[in-house]
């Protein structure tokens, strides 16, 4: 069997599994709301710092999605995406209800709430592909 070394940059699908999958489609959850958000921030006000890290984050969760594809480096992408994720969910709830005007849990939203949701989930199944 090819290993991704030898393989060159064509798609390591064939060795994607159940979790892999769930995982991607989490992470492409998340990075769909990160990028929505951040645009739309961006165009609603000035670009900010607030909506460029939005955007970074949404390519971030795009480019662990294209490395797990490629079969690039995975475990580092799985022990890098758990850090990274759990840090998007302690920031999302720093920013808006420790510091922010926001009452947990009654002022999550929707997208808050689809976009957490999809990041526990890929913790969890970053956690088990780690294994």
């Amino acid at each position: 069997m090819a290993t991704s070394e030898t393989r060159g940059f064509g798609f390591g699908t064939e060795s994607l599994r159940g979790p892999h999958w769930v995982g991607i489609l989490a992470a492409l959850v998340s990075a769909v709301i990160h990028l929505l958000l951040g645009v739309r921030m961006s165009i609603n006000m000035s670009p900010s710092a607030m909506s460029i890290s939005f955007i970074l984050a949404g390519l971030g969760f795009l480019g662990g999605i294209v490395l797990v594809v490629l079969d690039r480096h995975r475990r580092a992408v799985y022990a890098v995406g758990i850090p990274f994720t759990l840090l998007q969910i302690v920031l999302w709830y720093y920013l808006n209800f420790v510091a922010g005007p926001k009452s947990f849990p009654a002022d999550i939203g929707t997208l808050g709430a689809i976009d957490k949701a999809a990041q526990v989930v890929l913790v969890a199944v970053l956690v088990v592909l780690l294994r």
